[in-house]
């Protein structure tokens, strides 16, 4: 990649001296807006001042104006306005590594550069969202990246060049260092009328030479830019730079060359009243003084620095400078409150007016509360009903796991007993956990199901093994959710009822699927299905009723109602020669937890 010369950069100094005007002028015209509710003025003036803070480096608050600009300009249904604002802050945006913000920024820029005609921004922002959309080719973003580059040098667009360049260094940092410091060089070369921002870019050069630990081409770099027109003619960037070069110096682990360049920025701060540069350049040249065990050099320098001190800060017109930044910003946080108070206040003045029309409206409106309220009241109770059979457990099942701990102890088989307990109430607890929720996670649910399954199959090793199938599809969702206990009372009737009344060992299939925008599950077992569990029951057993299927069927109809679902479920035996009972369960696909209307 050729480097490419910068042409018609202008004065430098003067345009150091702009970019502190553009910062006043976009400033008034904020305040300016403010005060007389000019929208239009308010607009141009925050996009300016984001404008500013870019170039200054200062991502945040450039973010923010160029937010505040588009709203401006929205709320003018200026197309053209809110092309450049978007466009803007998209870019800076991307900078921040928000790229689903920018994407959409972007989107919104060629959005309304189509209204307009703009085909040149039209092309620009399709770029860059093809480019963040397709972020896996970096042969394919450089291409995209290019194509902006040749159209900025073609429009002569500075702002574009600068920018592409920027992101083609960041692509090939981990890559390739040569392309890498050609791109900032680039973008540093197209970007001399803005100090600022080009000594930015000349540091992002050094820095990819310091990682490298080649200094020499560091220091090389940090003359370039030390020897620039705008840093020669301003006495505190000039001293900045020197203090940065010195670091450099003092990681080559050169203290002489380093000390000479801290004494002479030291030397120019004091003698210009940079007061914050020559405090920089003190710490730094303490600390090598106490390194070397030079204290009295190091105190001659504290008592230099302190007796000079007055007459640097009234000569260092960088604080007032920053004293009156700090004022003008608050200014306009302090305006943007009494506008939004205004605002609300007018607001609150068309309420009043609203009222008065409004009252005409009140039986209405209490109709619609009672009406309301009874709604609220009958989706309560079905609540109530839910929640009341959801936490029903099934006593047979508490009792029987009761018996098979007793058994165990009287067996003495007390590890066993432990082991069954344990589970047991692992199991509980988890029942406790998710009987507050109509609908728990897909998750927790296989979970309670396994620990079920695992507990019977310890009561009844020799009856059954079991399988838990979960569809790959399922996995790809984030979230996913059940109908609590909606499964387990089936699993249960399969393992009492039908799978330990068999000699042989039978079989216990869980499986879930994925159908379109449902979740099929089945339960089937060999046992001895629904016509012998009935013929295997006592005559007392025949005279009781169980409350598990009962209760889930109950369950199953209350959800429907209450959260307009389409949950099914149908049960039978086998056909022959088969034997063994068939559950199958449609949910439909749930990716967020369910609140009645």
């Amino acid at each position: 990649m050729l480097l490419l010369i910068c042409s018609g950069c202008g004065d430098v100094s003067l345009a150091q001296n702009q970019a502190e005007a553009k910062y006043k002028k976009a400033s008034k015209k904020v305040v300016r807006g403010l005060e007389k509710n000019d929208t239009d003025t308010l607009a141009q003036g925050y996009f300016d001042l984001g404008d500013t803070y870019y170039q200054k480096g200062e991502l945040e608050k450039s973010e923010a104006n160029y937010q505040k600009s588009k709203d401006m300009y929205e709320k003018l249904g200026d197309a053209e306005g809110i092309a450049k604002s978007s466009r803007a802050l998209g870019r800076v945006q991307e900078d921040l590594h928000k790229n689903k913000e920018a994407i959409k920024s972007y989107n919104t820029a060629q959005e309304n550069s189509s209204k307009t005609g703009d085909m040149v921004s039209n092309i620009f922002n399709g770029n860059d969202i093809q480019r963040l959309l397709n972020g896996d080719s970096v042969k394919a973003m450089e291409k995209l990246l290019q194509d902006n580059i040749d159209l900025g040098i073609k429009n002569k667009d500075s702002n574009e060049i600068v920018a592409n360049y920027s992101r083609m260094a960041e692509l090939n940092r981990p890559l390739n260092t040569t392309n890498t410091v050609n791109a900032f060089s680039n973008a540093y070369r197209f970007s001399k009328n803005k100090p600022e921002q080009a000594l930015r870019y000349n540091q992002l050069i050094t820095d990819v030479y310091l990682k490298e630990k080649n200094f020499d081409k560091a220091i090389q770099t940090k003359k370039l830019g030390l020897n620039e027109f705008f840093v020669q003619n301003s006495t505190e960037t000039k001293a900045r730079e020197i203090n940065s070069l010195a670091d450099i110096y003092l990681q080559k682990k050169d203290d002489t060359t380093a000390t000479r360049l801290l004494m002479e920025s030291y030397q120019l701060s004091v003698q210009y009243g940079h007061t914050l540069e020559a405090k920089k350049s003190l710490e730094k040249l303490d600390s090598i003084y106490q390194q070397k065990g030079q204290r009295e050099k190091s105190l001659v320098l504290h008592q230099s620095f302190v007796a000079g001190l007055p007459a640097m800060l009234a000569k260092d017109s960088s604080l007032m400078d920053s004293r009156n930044l700090a004022e003008t910003e608050e200014k306009i946080k302090t305006l943007e409150t009494e506008k939004l108070l205004k605002d609300e206040l007018i607001q609150e003045k068309s309420l009043i007016n609203y009222w008065l029309i409004a009252s005409v409206a009140v039986l209405v409106i209490l109709m619609s509360i009672i009406l309301y309220t009874l709604k609220k009241i009958k989706i309560k109770n079905k609540k109530i009903a839910l929640q009341s059979l959801r936490r029903e457990m099934n006593p047979h099942f508490i009792f029987n796991s009761l018996n098979s701990i007793n058994q165990f102890i009287s067996t003495n088989n007390e590890l066993e007993a432990n082991r069954y307990l344990t589970k047991f109430s692992t199991l509980m607890r988890r029942v406790m956990e998710n009987s507050k929720e109509d609908f728990v996670s897909f998750a927790n649910e296989i979970e309670l199901l396994r620990n079920y399954l695992d507990l019977e199959k310890s009561r009844f090793p020799e009856k059954f093994d079991y399988s838990i199938d979960v569809a790959d599809s399922l996995y790809q969702f984030e979230t996913l959710y059940l109908p609590g206990m909606l499964i387990q009372p089936y699993l249960e009737n399969a393992v009492w009822h039908g799978l330990r009344y068999i000699d042989d060992t039978g079989y216990l299939r869980l499986s879930f699927a994925h159908h379109k925008n449902t979740i099929v599950i089945t339960i089937e077992d060999n046992g001895i299905g629904i016509a012998g569990s009935k013929k295997a029951k006592t005559v007392n057993q025949q005279k009781q009723s169980g409350r598990g299927i009962s209760n889930t069927l109950e369950r199953i109809r209350i959800l429907n109602e209450l959260y307009h679902q389409r949950i099914t479920c149908s049960v039978e035996d086998k056909p022959a020669p088969e034997h063994g009972v068939l559950v199958k369960l449609s949910v439909p696909l749930l990716k967020t937890r369910q609140h009645e209307d």
